[in-house]
């Protein structure tokens, strides 16, 4: 096989005529190979070359192997031998360690020779077919001048006259250039010579005077090395240094070659060690630079002629094979000095190249006649011939059919070429057969193939590169003579470790491309090769098969099979890596011990230096050794290294997932190749033998010949034949040998890419390889390992949508536990399973009709028809519940119409429509239904149940399901339970949200239940008479209906947030049922009561906080001659106050008048029928006269109530004598007197017809569109117009809000019905009035009215004296202005409103009194301020609560107004004076501020005060001050006794 080397490497052939190679070779080799060489390429960016292996060839002899520096690498003795016969190649190559061309054995004969002699070799015509040197180095030996001058100069210029390249024409020039190289001479300079003494400069000395070393009179000589380059150099600035020199020390001598001789005149110079590294260090500098001039000569000249040749494409004549060698000739030239990947490109143009050829070939096309390639390769058809003989058991002669051109002999010619290892570039002569145009297609691409997987594995660093490599560098070191002390121990060549997986990965992913084209032109090449042999074979042996029978496809499908896996299975070792850290295999023998497998390992027939790479771990005594794994060119860690090292930190490297996934694709190919060729053998991998499940029974359609042949020819069968012949792989031909071989192979190439596919992460592949191997382990009735694998692939599948492949899995899984008796991962197997084939069964009713011939029976379903009952037979030994969702058996669950009502009862039924997907008949032992009302809070929920046994048969069925609870709602189906045995199938959904008729099991969830006229109700009511300083009551009314109970309990629940419910306190109101027990905690029971009975429950209550409304829960548990059943109701009462009142309140000295203010506390307006405070033990009031009618009040208009209020004389104020005071009011909200009349008028209006049941519906929907409907102003309007408009009923939607009705006995749908019934009532009673009389029981509230309490109440009358009257044209007093008026001011004052403090405890109060005006209306004179003092009294006699005339005030003032008009009277402040030791003794006894208020008399009178004038003349010019009027003369007026002040 090829192995091609990892790094680059150029010839350097040197002329050694002195023999002094072995002596410059221990420091020229230990410096190679060159590193770090940068090249400009033509037609990109630098190119740069990290390392140049050179190969150092002595002139006259090519071949590397035979020089004395150079050694074979390590290989088979056949490659050595081989090896020994290579003759030069293509200076391009980059094969060092390579099986070479046998093909270019001859060609290359010649060259050799040639270049052996002093004749220049002629050249080839073909370009890329030769081979020379980079470059060439004559080493010179010249120990002083006179040599020099003698003999050594003549030879030089004989030398560079023989090999430096001559300037001619420019075709001669072209022709040179394709093998251009430089030339370099390097001088070697013996120690103990002249040459050795001489500087390498004339002017440089070391240690001792140059006039010493010459006369004086004699001009100085120049040194051997000037003397060279004088004499061989050009003489342009601009060019190359072609002389070097390099001087070898004493002790790099052997003893035997060391001149004895010791120079006459020594000079004394002796050179440094620096010196001699730069030496070096020139020397290397001249190889790199003359290296990469001659390469850049040789691409140029390569790039011009391919160009000029891909120009001449379409001309005639034109070739692709000379064209190929051309360009292959620059790709190898790349490749040489390692810019492979430029190599590889080229290669990938010229294979694109073939393709346009061969499609230009291929039949209908007109391609060239100089492009027409052989229609079959020599090779195969004699592999063939031979394999076909041996099926006919003819006699096959091998001497027709012996190459006679080929330069083996035939003993040692291979026997089969196409063995395990089918692509080499080295297995034939391609090149000799491309050259030839003798080339077939399939030698053409398994050629270029080969070239491209060598440059690959250059590019990833393979293993086979570099091991080769190093080992080959190691000899090469080695062999180099060593003086006594080496100048330069060999270095260590630390090559690149890591392997590049990108290029790996590019390998596989090639060969997987690779391998079905070339095995379609391999069958194509082996027809063409059967075909072109047919006639004669049919004369030598009248038996033998034509090409198109039986026979002869076997035979090219057991070729083309054999090459195919052989080519992945040699990929597979090309590629192998350390760096794959691939897990171990779980493969075993069942037993623990070794199996005879007539499988060798792989590892042995093509790399006997790799190992398996499973770990064989050793056995222990109870632990037994697992078998060497055979696995397929394994690549992992050899025997022997730990598990860690072999999975090291390089599981990060970049392209490991991509490699792992390639390879595994490779072993996937490799052993769909083997299935296919167990097949024919009968030998399954299990999957055409699993249970298929819903497949559709389709008529298999036979293809019909319409000709005139027979058809009863075209049905018969053809017998197929089965053989051996032609397979080569000895690991295929050892599987094929009988099952057992066959089932290991598969099971272990399965295995090998599962374990690939888990490095590479890919999880659906790996899914996919683990269910081959649970399949296989299935077939081969191996349950206990098949069932572990479908334990892990089963969900996978499930997940991924491939529902079908699940259930056939499930089926074998199921059936793997049923025989290893494992029950309760049987049961939960088989529920999957069942659930697996219902989600199937689904599908296929979903799926389009397909064209089938009246086929509905899936005979298929046998495999799961039984397994329900086996299911639930195995589930009673189950201890806990196996919960199922209802979805895995059934398809759809709907609502089969409204709920069904009985006539004389409170139940009610509920149909459902359930559509099985199972395959038999499931029996159910109970099945029950819960709906819950979303929009209630709490959540109000029914159950409705169906005892069994019920039988659901496979398909569309009915259950029908009762309950005695009702609870009228809206409600929806949340959860439903089927419960046979341990089987508990369950359906719940979150209620509140929009079904999806597409997706989802109840497709229809929503019931309406609503509550019929005749059935028990609960009703709860606000308490008509509300009193505020007691707590409100609430009444509950049953109403019996239709049902006699026996027995009752109502319990009562608060719904409302802060409510909290006396029920301790309950009592019955108007009935002649009483409580059967004593209420606690909210239950009150109750006896027998008849029917159509209602019985009020009253109860008082308490709050929080102030709400609007507030709802109960009420439910009833009752019982009557049908059963027990249940009731639950949560209604709400509006519990806000309607009207609203405010007091104000006015002293006088014996009365208070209060005036109240009642308004109406929301939109509607109301009615006030009646009023009146009622009296306490201290107080009493009087009204006036009270309105005939009752009084309306509007929002914006409210009413006042007016009352005097006297104390009663003769009562006492004591600590518990009442002082509060009632007022009570008769109301009607005229809101609530519209809801009373609609409701009457619609009960009325559907008394007698048929939907009379459903009132208390129509009422519950229709009422609550009073309070939201009527606005403020509509309710205005009909207290005014008394009557009520219907018409914003109009608007109601019937369908919204009576859905879910259904139909009544005639078909008729209850929500039409309904909304026809409203539509003919509304338009019947347009208006609605309301009634004249009284009414029967109104609305009242009684508001406690506390008198205020008042320590002291003064009165202050101001009174002028009598005054002469002013005639005035009205009778009211009239004074002038500044006029003085005598006046008394009167002060009086009451204890009798102070009702907190006992006469015991009071005492004297001083108070002050001030006298004030305003400055621009009175002026005032007397005594303005003062001070006064009340005393306490001393009993509670109603005399001492009250001023005397003793105790009042009289205080003269006087007034003077100070302008006219009408003027109030000056105002009076009386306020309490407090004095600092009463105000500290007030501070520390506890007791009632002190409290007082002031009736001001005067408040609202006023004085008349006009001028003192009769008569007033005025100017009307501006001649007054400010430019007014001006006045003449003022005649005063005559009032007698009047006293005016200036």
């Amino acid at each position: 096989m090829e192995q091609p080397f990892s790094t680059s490497k150029v010839t350097v052939e040197y002329f050694d005529p002195h023999d002094v190679f072995k002596l410059l070779a221990p420091g020229l080799v230990p410096r190679l190979p060159l590193r770090n060489l940068h090249w400009q390429s033509h037609a990109g960016p630098l190119r740069s070359i990290e390392t140049l292996h050179v190969e150092l060839v002595p002139s006259g002899d090519s071949n590397p192997l035979t020089s004395p520096i150079s050694s074979p690498p390590p290989s088979s003795q056949q490659q050595q031998q081989q090896q020994q016969r290579r003759s030069e190649n293509d200076g391009f190559q980059t094969q060092i360690g390579a099986a070479t061309a046998a093909a270019t054995q001859s060609s290359e004969a010649v060259d050799q020779s040639a270049s052996r002699s002093s004749v220049p070799a002629r050249r080839h015509q073909i370009p890329g077919l030769r081979r020379t040197p980079y470059l060439k180095v004559l080493l010179v030996r010249c120990d002083d001048n006179d040599s020099y001058k003698g003999h050594v100069r003549q030879e030089i210029r004989d030398w560079i006259k023989a090999n430096a390249p001559a300037s001619t024409s420019k075709k001669a020039n072209a022709a040179e250039n394709h093998d251009a190289f430089e030339w370099l001479i390097v001088h070697v300079v013996i120690p103990n010579t002249i040459a050795a003494t001489q500087p390498r400069k004339s002017d440089v000395g070391s240690g001792s005077d140059k006039s010493s070393a010459a006369s004086r009179w004699r001009p100085g000589s120049s040194t051997l090395l000037e003397k060279l380059r004088s004499d061989f150099n050009s003489s342009s600035k601009s060019a190359t240094d072609r002389i070097s020199q390099i001087r070898i020390g004493v002790n790099d001598v052997p003893y035997d070659i060391l001149p004895r001789v010791v120079p006459a005149v020594p000079s004394g110079y002796t050179e440094t060690e620096q010196e001699t590294e730069n030496a070096w260090s020139d020397l290397i500098a001249k190889f790199r630079s003359l290296i990469l001039s001659s390469f850049d000569m040789r691409v140029t000249q390569y790039e011009e002629d391919i160009k000029e040749k891909d120009a001449q494409r379409s001309l005639p004549g034109w070739n692709f094979c000379t064209f190929f060698i051309l360009k292959e000739g620059l790709a190898r030239g790349f490749e040489s000095v390692g810019l492979v990947e430029d190599a590889l490109v080229g290669y990938d143009e010229l294979s694109v190249g073939l393709d346009m050829i061969v499609k230009d070939q291929g039949p209908g096309s007109s391609g060239s006649a100089a492009n027409a390639l052989p229609a079959y390769t020599e090779d195969l058809k004699k592999l063939a011939l031979k394999a076909r003989a041996a099926v006919v058991e003819m006699s096959y002669d091998d001497d027709e059919l012996v190459d006679l051109e080929s330069s083996q002999p035939a003993a040692t010619q291979p026997r089969d070429s196409y063995d395990d290892i089918p692509i080499s570039a080295n297995k034939k002569p391609y090149r000799d057969l491309i050259v030839a145009n003798n080339v077939s297609i399939f030698d053409f691409r398994c050629y270029i193939f080969a070239r491209q997987i060598g440059l690959l594995l250059r590019l990833g660093n393979a293993w086979s590169t570099r091991e080769e490599l190093l080992a080959k560098l190691k000899e090469q070191q080695e062999s180099v003579l060593h003086g006594v002390a080496p100048r330069a121990p060999p270095p260590k060549h630390k090559e690149n470790e890591q392997e590049e997986l990108p290029m790996l990965a590019e390998i596989c992913r090639r060969t997987l491309d690779f391998i079905p084209s070339v095995s379609h032109v391999m069958r194509n090449d082996l027809l063409s090769a059967l075909s072109d042999t047919s006639g004669a074979t049919e004369e030598e042996s009248p038996g033998a098969a034509v090409p198109v029978d039986p026979v002869t496809s076997e035979i090219v499908d057991n070729l083309v099979v054999s090459f195919a896996f052989s080519t992945a299975q040699q990929i597979l070792a090309q590629t192998s890596t350390k760096s794959l850290p691939i897990p171990s295999s779980s493969l075993g023998p069942p037993d623990g011990h070794e199996p005879k497998a007539a499988i060798p390992e792989p590892k042995t027939m093509m790399h006997p230096a790799r190992s398996s790479s499973l770990n064989v771990r050793p056995g222990g005594a109870n632990i037994p050794r697992p078998p060497p794994s055979p696995n397929i060119f394994s690549g992992g860690r050899p025997q022997g290294i730990p598990d860690h090292e072999g999975a090291s930190s390089s599981f990060l490297k970049v392209g490991l997932e991509d490699l792992a996934a390639r390879r595994a694709e490779l072993y996937t190919l490799s052993r769909n190749i083997l299935e296919e060729s167990g097949k024919k053998r009968g030998w399954s991998n299990g999957w055409a033998l699993t249970p298929m499940v819903n497949q559709s029974t389709m008529v298999n359609m036979v293809e019909i010949d319409l000709g005139d042949e027979d058809l009863t020819s075209a049905r018969q069968a053809v017998e197929p034949v089965v053989t051996m012949s032609g397979v080569d792989n000895k690991l295929l031909k050892t599987a094929l040998d009988n099952s057992d071989d066959f089932y290991r192979l598969y099971e272990i190439l399965t295995d090998k890419a599962l374990r690939h596919y888990t490095v590479a992460g890919h999880t659906h592949s790996i899914q996919s390889t683990m269910a081959d191997l649970a399949v296989l382990k299935y077939h081969l009735r191996d349950y206990a390992s098949a069932a572990s694998y479908f334990w892990r692939t089963t969900p996978f599948f499930g997940e991924s949508g491939w529902s079908l492949l699940e259930l056939s899995m499930l089926i074998m899984y199921s059936k793997c536990l049923k025989n290893l008796q494992r029950k309760e991962e049987y049961v939960k197997v088989l529920l999957k399973l069942l659930s697996k084939a219902a989600i199937a069964e689904k599908n296929r009713r979903l799926a389009k009709p397909s064209f089938n011939i009246d086929a509905q029976d899936y005979p298929e379903n046998e495999e799961i028809k039984g397994l329900l009952d086996d299911l639930l037979l195995e589930t009673r030994a189950v201890l806990n519940e196996m919960r199922i969702p209802l979805s895995n058996f059934f398809s759809s669950v709907e609502i089969d119409g409204a709920p069904e009502y009985d006539e004389g009862q409170d139940g009610l039924a509920l149909h459902l429509k359930l559509d099985s997907l199972l395959v038999d008949s499931l029996t159910i032992d109970t099945a029950s239904v819960r709906i819950v009302n979303a929009s209630s809070k709490p959540l109000k929920e029914i159950w409705l149940k169906k005892e069994g046994p019920i039988t659901i048969r496979p398909g569309k069925s009915k259950l029908k399901l009762t309950s005695n609870a009702l609870i009228p709602g809206s409600y929806e189906i949340d959860k439903i339970d089927l419960r046979a045995g341990k089987l508990y199938l369950h359906f719940e959904r979150q209620f509140g949200y929009p079904s999806d008729n597409t997706s989802t099991l109840l497709r229809s969830p929503q019931v309406f239940i609503y509550q019929r006229a005749d059935t028990l109700d609960v009703r709860l009511y606000m308490s008509k008479h509300i009193q505020l300083d007691r707590n409100n009551n609430l009444d509950v009314e049953l109403d019996t209906g239709w049902n006699k109970l026996t027995k009752a309990e109502i319990r009562v629940k608060a719904a409302t947030g802060g409510l909290r419910l006396l029920s301790t306190e309950a009592k019955c109101i108007d009935s002649s049922f009483g409580l059967s027990q004593p209420p606690e905690g909210g239950v009150f029971c109750v006896s027998s009561i008849p029917a159509k009975t209602k019985m009020r429950i009253r109860f008082p209550y308490t709050l929080e906080q102030d709400t609007p409304s507030l709802s109960l829960r009420i439910e009833v548990s009752y019982e009557t001659e049908h059963g027990h059943y249940f009731f639950s109701k949560t209604p709400t009462v509006h519990t806000s106050l309607a009207l609203g009142v405010n007091v104000q309140d006015v002293f006088k000295h014996n009365a208070l008048f209060s005036r109240f203010t009642v308004s109406t506390a929301s939109s509607s307006p109301l009615r006030l029928l009646n009023s009146e405070l009622l009296a306490s033990e201290m107080f009493e009031s009087t009204f006036g006269v009270p309105p005939s009618d009752p009084v309306t009040i509007f929002p914006r208009q409210p009413a006042s109530l007016l009352y005097r209020i006297e104390r009663k004389p003769g009562v006492k104020n004591g600590p518990k004598t009442p002082k509060t005071m009632y007022l009570k009011l008769h109301y009607s909200v005229l809101r609530d007197e519209i809801e009373a009349l609609i409701e009457s008028s619609l009960v009325k209006t559907l008394d007698g017809t048929s939907l009379r049941p459903m009132s208390r519906l129509l009422m519950a929907s229709v009422l609550p569109l009073v309070r939201s409907d009527l606005s403020g102003i509509d309710l205005e309007r009909a207290a005014l117009l008394r009557f009520i408009d219907t018409s914003f009923l109009a608007g109601i939607d019937h369908a919204k809000i009576f859905r879910g009705l259904g139909k009544d006995a005639a078909g008729v749908d209850l929500a039409e019905s309904l909304g026809s019934f409203l539509r003919t009532w509304q338009a019947e009673n347009p208006t609605l009035s309301f009634s004249t009389s009284k009414l029967a029981e109104p609305s009242s509230i009684l508001i406690p009215v506390d008198v205020p309490s008042v320590t002291i109440v003064h009165t202050a009358d101001i009174k002028l004296r009598p005054q002469p009257r002013i005639p005035t044209s009205s009778s009211s007093l009239a004074v002038c202005a500044h006029q003085l008026l005598p006046a008394t001011l009167h002060l009086k004052w009451t204890r009798m409103w102070d009702t907190l403090t006992p006469p015991s405890a009071q005492a004297d109060i001083e108070f002050s009194y001030e006298l004030s005006a305003p400055t621009d209306t009175w002026l005032l004179g007397g005594r303005r301020r003062g001070h006064f003092v009340i005393p306490a009294p001393d009993s509670d006699d109603e005399r001492e609560r009250s001023s005397s005339i003793d105790t009042e005030a009289e205080i003269p003032i006087l007034l003077i107004p100070l302008r006219e008009g009408w003027l109030p009277y000056p105002s009076v402040d009386i306020r309490e004076v407090r004095s600092d030791a009463h105000s500290h003794a007030a501070e520390n006894t506890p007791g009632p501020e002190i409290q007082h208020e002031t009736d001001m008399r005067n408040l609202g009178e006023t004085v008349r005060v006009i001028a003192d004038r009769s008569r007033i003349t005025l100017s009307l010019d501006a001649s007054g001050p400010g430019g007014g009027p001006l006045v003449l003369d003022v005649e005063k007026g005559d009032v007698s006794g009047r006293i005016l002040v200036a």
